[in-house]
């Protein structure tokens, strides 16, 4: 085998594992996103078996954040907004095996945001898998008065 040919092989097998590596990423994002539908979809059942009523899905506020002394008005989409004995939370379902943890950076952040923005009584992280519902609160740590 001559060097243009050997070229061209190594060329089309990297090309092959590229477009293969590309490929099994988009099936992991399907599967991940089909996962989160079906985890959202099944949370409704779990609220209201634990005594939710659903007040809205997939809801959308702005809030404001002053930056520099300018306000900056962010948009943020809550999973649900739901109630029980009067009061509102907001619930975020989570799937998988480490999203649904609240000693996952990420979660832990979008629940306290939640709380923040929306004003609400509380936040409720759903494992959707396990059936299970936390309650979370944020306590204050320190008092500025």
């Amino acid at each position: 085998m001559d060097l243009p040919w050997l070229i061209a092989a190594i060329a089309a097998c990297v090309a092959f594992v590229l477009l293969l590596r590309g490929w099994m990423r988009g099936l992991r994002a399907r599967a991940r996103s089909a996962r989160a539908y079906e985890g959202e979809r099944d949370a409704a059942r779990i609220l209201r078996a634990h005594g939710f009523s659903i007040v809205g899905a997939q809801v959308c506020i702005e809030y404001p954040v002053e930056v520099d002394g300018e306000i900056v008005v962010c948009g943020l989409r809550a999973d649900y907004v739901v109630q029980k004995r009067g009061s509102t939370f907001v619930a975020e379902v989570k799937t998988g095996s480490l999203a649904p943890r609240i000693d996952t950076a990420a979660t832990r952040r979008q629940l306290l945001e939640y709380e923040i923005a929306f004003g609400v009584d509380g936040v409720l992280l759903v494992d959707a898998e396990r059936d299970v519902i936390h309650t979370v609160s944020f306590p204050r740590l320190v008092d500025r008065n």
